[in-house]
């Protein structure tokens, strides 16, 4: 229990100095946390232009859109810089 800590710990102060410091993730990275709702090949993204991906998950962590699972994205979108969300949406269109 206690190396799980420390581990963790560890491994959420290095993200939060990546952070801090500019670093921005790659898209097909930031898309695995996606992945698991949304599935490995994007489902129902193949149709989307990045600009109405970019609307749909600005407007998520604005709280301005959002069907249903808004909560669900909402909690997840408010996490993103605003590079994140660009770097994913230009990445979720070439899906």
């Amino acid at each position: 229990m206690k190396r799980f800590l420390l581990v963790s710990s560890i491994c959420l102060t290095l993200a939060f100095g990546f952070a801090v410091s500019g670093f921005t993730a790659d898209g097909q990275e930031l898309y695995r946390k996606c992945a698991g709702c949304h599935g490995a090949d994007g489902g129902k993204f193949k149709s989307k232009a990045e600009a109405d991906i970019l609307a749909a998950l600005n407007g998520y962590r604005e709280k301005t859109f959002g069907g249903d699972k808004k909560a669900i994205m909402e909690s997840i979108a408010k996490n993103l810089s605003p590079e994140d969300i660009q770097t994913l949406a230009k990445y979720i269109s070439t899906l």
